[in-house]
């Protein structure tokens, strides 16, 4: 059998996610692994959400509704936008494959920060689109070079604020520069997965510079702050234009109806959130000073993860921390191959990844 495969298919590198506590378990006969890798909230999922999950278990012999209708009511009271623009994905991933679906054909040019979220690539490959890196400047999304890099075919250009994996932010005085000078026809896709978490005022909130008449779109999620990565439910805000065309290739019933209730409720578990946040804020400051004490390197973040300069090979170190029963994420993929990205989570899980970094550390010494 001969297959024939698109070259733009064969050029996408399979995106790696963060090694499962099952798979771990597995291969290590470990118990009660640490898992810090996939930036996860460590205190589960909004009880609120489970309360009506629960509830809404026995109609699970109906499919969802398609239009997600009640969660994008409550989205649209919540942000104050129109019900009209906004569309519900299986995780935001899949939003950004409609969009390049919908938007993009061969030959466009879309412009990335690099590095960033690794779906961009992915999805905008996948249609025959190619993409245009710009280099980070001192770990921040340099707006100044992705519209520099902008020629005649550019169709897209994505702003990951906070930025992943870097944890650094976008400020307000250049995304308003960046949305005055940029052409018209270009379409800003600002993904704020980790927006919850910024303490920075001086960080941009995209919503606040929406407009039905600017192709300006925003993407959110509910796995990260809300704590329901396992139900992949993110929503998308943009111009009522392009959700009328998202909705065209939209499958009929992509958000299923567990992630829609739970997403709901979640969104009115105001207490939930803030303790989230709350206990997120505190632990990293308990990282920062742990890693200080241990004279290691770590990169202030706007996020619920941060990177480490490890100054050593960062595979290296984290297959051995895998040994310990430490999950983190060696960001050799990204482009940094001395770096380790860690998430936060409870104490005793961060207290247990401080001492194994160290045991590590002082192995790979001798």
């Amino acid at each position: 059998m001969k297959l024939s495969v698109p070259e733009n298919i064969l050029s996408i590198k399979p995106y790696s996610p963060g090694k499962p506590i099952e798979a771990l378990e597995r291969e290590y006969g470990m118990e009660n692994p640490v898992k810090l890798a996939s930036n996860e909230n460590p205190l589960g999922p909004s009880p609120m959400a489970v309360k009506a999950i629960r509830g809404a278990l026995k109609s699970c012999n109906r499919y969802p509704d398609g239009s997600g209708h009640d969660l994008i009511k409550a989205l649209s009271e919540t942000l104050d936008v129109s019900t009209e623009n906004i569309i519900l994905g299986n995780g935001s991933d899949e939003i950004i494959g409609m969009l390049a679906t919908a938007l993009l054909s061969p030959g466009d040019e879309v412009i990335l920060p690099q590095p960033s979220f690794l779906m961009y690539d992915i999805m905008i490959r996948s249609v025959g689109a190619s993409p245009t890196y710009v280099p980070l400047k001192r770990l921040t999304i340099d707006l100044d070079r992705l519209k520099e890099r902008m020629t005649s075919r550019a169709r897209m250009v994505f702003v990951n604020n906070p930025n992943n994996p870097t944890g650094t932010i976008v400020s307000k005085k250049d995304f308003e520069r960046f949305l005055e000078t940029i052409p018209p026809s270009v379409i800003v896709i600002v993904d704020e997965a980790y927006i919850e978490f910024v303490k920075d005022k001086n960080c941009a909130f995209a919503l606040e510079y929406f407009d039905e008449n600017r192709l300006l779109v925003i993407l959110r999620t509910f796995s990260k702050a809300y704590g329901l990565a396992g139900l992949r439910i993110g929503y998308g805000v943009m111009p009522e234009e392009i959700t009328s065309l998202l909705n065209r290739i939209r499958p009929p019933f992509n958000t299923n109806c567990l992630a829609q209730i739970g997403a709901r409720a979640a969104l009115n578990d105001s207490a939930f959130l803030k303790k989230t946040i709350g206990l997120v804020h505190k632990e990293i400051d308990f990282m920062y000073d742990a890693l200080e004490h241990l004279g290691i390197r770590y990169f202030p973040t706007q996020t619920n993860f941060f990177l480490i300069d490890l100054k050593k090979n960062a595979d290296k170190v984290f297959k051995l921390l895998l040994g310990q029963g430490i999950i983190t994420r060696s960001m050799k993929s990204y482009g940094y191959p001395r770096y380790l990205r860690v998430n936060i989570g409870l104490r005793e899980e961060n207290i247990r990844f401080v001492k194994a970094l160290e045991n590590v550390l002082k192995q790979l010494q001798t």
